[in-house]
């Protein structure tokens, strides 16, 4: 009798999970589902792919501690790392299918519109995480490593701005996006300050 471990059963399905966003788009694509306008229907669905799944990562944290669900911690890198592969799929679209690598159109456009450069720092900033997400960088960096991956919290941020500057008349989904990391974030905050006074208390009483 072959016993499959909790790891063997759950990681495939993440990785099913994760892929469902790109998988409908190449079925839409072949099956000639994605509308009147292909490119922005491909942006903004990998768009939507990289905000959810950063926001399921920065919620890892706090439902395990609320669930005591510890494992579900060895499931955040594999999230962030879709999370920086839907953002890639995203900036490559804008470069490549809507401004076809024209350096003039690119500067120009984002001379125009301020989202592009929310949007492009926010990938900058996920671009460092995904290169350091190796058990080798992890021990090279060591302490450093933790302090580094706090930049998702301001790239999660400017990738909700991003989006909130995009839109430009129902704004629900985006302002769905920042309340749900607004409160994610408050939560970290709210940690943090429980955690400052703990100390405060004992350095007192000592």
């Amino acid at each position: 009798m072959i016993v499959m471990t909790r790891n063997q059963v759950l990681k495939p399905l993440v990785w099913i999970a994760c892929l469902i966003p790109l998988s409908r788009l190449i079925v839409g694509a072949f099956m000639g589902y994605l509308g009147a306008n292909p490119v922005e229907r491909i942006t903004h669905r990998t768009g939507s792919a990289t905000l959810i799944l950063l926001l399921v990562g920065l919620a890892i944290t706090p439902v395990r501690k609320w669930t005591e669900m510890y494992w579900l911690i060895q499931y955040r890198r594999l999230i962030g790392l879709f999370a920086f592969f839907y953002g890639t799929l995203h900036l490559l679209t804008y470069l490549w299918l809507d401004q076809n690598f024209s350096i003039r159109a690119i500067a120009h456009d984002v001379a125009k519109r301020p989202f592009i450069t929310m949007g492009t720092l926010a990938w900058l900033l996920l671009l460092p995480l995904a290169l350091t997400s190796t058990q080798k960088a992890i021990r090279l960096l060591g302490k450093n490593w933790a302090r580094l991956h706090r930049l998702v919290y301001v790239a999660a941020a400017a990738g909700a701005i991003h989006f909130y500057w995009l839109v430009k008349r129902d704004k629900q989904e985006p302002l769905l996006y920042i309340a749900v990391l607004t409160a994610l974030l408050g939560w970290r905050v709210a940690v943090w300050i429980a955690k400052t006074q703990e100390k405060q208390k004992a350095v007192g009483v000592n």
